[in-house]
């Protein structure tokens, strides 16, 4: 007989209700979440988007909401959680699980303090809100001691440059960029459910930000806000210069998530715009393959918005969209000097001399360092040097697209502690999934690289990191790349070799398509924001799958993984045959592919 047996439900109840929070915090949940999906006390679609998760902070908290809904809608089942996560496979990988067995069955937890009455008010969330945040706290202070490791919200952020300094309109919005923070005290989810957000979110479109209102998008009018002027999504998604794409609902973004995910979710109402032009090419992403769904076919036409009354300015023309300059929303800046060439980061230019502002593929440098390094120059005139557009850079800084910080500021570029200094050797956003998340991130000591701890390849384990130099997989590769392989390769010998012999080399292809993945198009899930792509393609795939194949060593041959990498974009010119700016992207990051798996392997054609 089953020693769980002669425990009441209620004690079980109470027991699972105080362990909760200490079971969310387990290390790798997958496979305890497995565990109850095997056994129906976890819904499917839960387990789907807990799964993919790559943020330890956002995972424990999906955890714990599995969890706490267990306890609150099917209490009934709390007896068969703790049987199906007492087996002794699931204890051995979860030590808190067999500390809680144990407390179980040698009725230790019979000594627990009495729980207070539940209290549902204002007062207690607060109380517990704050109980939660000190322990977060402990923990960030305790694996600092471990590591070197970068914030996910860097501190000052929203600290702007010195009170003589002139300023754009946008930049002064630049103290309410908790747009992109983490939830404040008693709030949950993600940004779109938030209080705060109430009436506005924060959108992207390729690298031009913007605020959604949502009331007007509710309403068919111009609701998207760039530097004081409006635009309907189909203009918006055109000042971005993605025009072509015609399908605003998959190219703007809250969060990496599209917005026709949120209004299918109903987390956004959207009208239907008006038409301006009787014909329209069908969009990529729209119901291409379905002549049944009316609102997508609409939404694929330039839009006619059904008011202007809110927008401040004359109404346009026939409706043409306002002129803006589209540099003015980028947050990027393709840049070159001389044979060099980088990226210049926005949100850290302060001038020639502050500000590591321009990202090459070995380092961070200012502008002055940047045209040194390219022109061996001491007394070169970075304005002038430095070409964006084949325009020298000082024509961003006269339409006032880039800002100069005046002598006087005290931001953090501009007056740099010992520790800002360090982190502007690295990246402020994972090279993998392109964000800060809300978690810590891993600086690789060679490199300005920095990732996430399970975005990286294979997944970055505490035990590795300490007081010794950690090498990113890219590091690694390059390293070791002259002594791997000496003689020239045939393809066909490597697609057969047994992958474990060459676990670097497709570590290294992934987190390499990856990082040229930059709007994250080929990364997730295609089923979760196109409604037909399953009547369309029958056996989808996407990066991520692949990362967690080859992470959990699901792979036998080198071929293997090859073959679902070309799958990726076998479906993508299959899906997207109409739409050749989509289509393009599937067959660049094809062409990447193929010549780095060429030079990878040492093949020669």
């Amino acid at each position: 007989m089953d020693p769980l047996d002669f425990l009441e439900p209620a004690e079980l109840l109470t027991f699972f209700h105080c362990r909760k929070t200490e079971m969310s915090c387990m290390e790798n949940p997958q496979t305890f979440l497995n565990q109850l999906r095997d056994h129906n006390l976890i819904p499917e679609d839960k387990y789907k988007t807990t799964i993919r998760m790559r943020s330890k902070d956002k995972m424990r908290r999906a955890v714990y909401e599995i969890l706490d809904c267990l306890e609150k809608e099917n209490s009934d089942h709390i007896p068969l959680f703790w049987r199906c996560v007492f087996k002794d496979v699931i204890m051995n990988q979860y030590p808190i699980l067999k500390l809680l067995h144990n407390s179980l069955m040698d009725g230790s937890f019979h000594f627990d303090p009495k729980l207070p009455e539940r209290r549902e008010s204002e007062e207690s969330d607060e109380r517990g809100s704050s109980k939660v945040s000190d322990g977060e706290e402990k923990e960030a202070k305790s694996a600092k001691k471990k590591r070197k490791l970068r914030s996910g919200s860097s501190e000052g952020d929203d600290e702007q440059p010195g009170s003589s300094a002139k300023q754009t309109p946008g930049q002064k919005k630049k103290a309410k960029k908790i747009h992109f923070s983490s939830p404040r005290k008693g709030e949950a989810g993600e940004i779109w459910t938030w209080p705060i957000y109430k009436t506005q979110l924060p959108v992207t479109c390729g690298e031009v930000e913007g605020t959604l209102i949502r009331d007007k998008l509710s309403k068919g009018e111009k609701c998207i806000l760039v530097n004081k002027k409006r635009f309907t999504p189909s203009d918006f998604e055109k000042l971005a210069g993605k025009g072509s794409a015609k399908n605003w609902k998959l190219s703007i973004r809250c969060k990496d998530t599209p917005l026709g995910k949120l209004i299918k979710d109903g987390h956004l109402k959207a009208a239907v715009y008006k038409r301006r032009i009787k014909q329209a090419r069908k969009s990529l992403f729209a119901a291409s393959h379905s002549n049944t769904d009316e609102e997508d076919s609409e939404d694929e036409e330039e839009a006619q918005p059904l008011s202007e009354e809110a927008s401040g300015e004359e109404t346009e023309e026939q409706g043409e969209p306002t002129q803006v300059n589209p540099d003015h929303g980028k947050t990027k800046f393709k840049v070159s000097c001389g044979a060099l060439t980088g990226t210049l980061y926005k949100s850290r230019f302060a001038s020639g001399k502050c500000g590591k502002s321009i990202r090459t593929e070995l380092s961070w440098m200012s502008p002055e360092e940047f045209v040194n390094t390219a022109l061996n120059q001491r007394d070169a005139a970075w304005r002038k040097d430095i070409l964006y557009k084949g325009k020298p850079l000082s024509a961003l800084i006269e339409a006032k697209v880039l800002m100069l910080h005046s002598l006087l500021c005290k931001c953090k570029r501009c007056k740099p502690k010992h520790k800002d200094l360090d982190d502007e050797k690295n990246d402020d956003e994972c090279c993998v999934c392109k964000s800060d998340g809300d978690e810590d991130m891993v600086e690789c000591d060679q490199c300005p690289r920095s990732f996430h701890q399970n975005c990286h390849l294979p997944h970055i384990d505490d035990t590795l990191l300490g007081d010794n130099k950690w090498l990113c997989t890219f590091c690694v590769f390059k390293l070791t790349e002259e002594c791997r392989y000496p003689d020239e390769q045939r393809t066909e010998t490597i697609m057969s070799r047994q992958i474990s012999q060459h676990s670097l080399e497709c570590q290294y292809l992934l987190l390499y398509l990856c990082n040229e993945d930059e709007e994250q198009i080929f990364a997730t899930n295609p089923r979760q924001y196109l409604e037909n792509y399953c009547s369309v393609i029958k056996t989808p795939m996407w990066l991520d799958k692949i990362a967690d194949r080859l992470q959990r060593n699901e792979y036998q041959t080198v071929g293997e993984f090859v073959s679902d990498v070309q799958l990726i974009f076998t479906n993508s010119a299959t899906y997207n045959r109409n739409n050749p700016e989509y289509l393009n992207m599937g067959e660049h990051l094809k062409h990447l592919f193929d010549r780095e798996f060429k030079k990878a392997f040492n093949i020669q054609d």
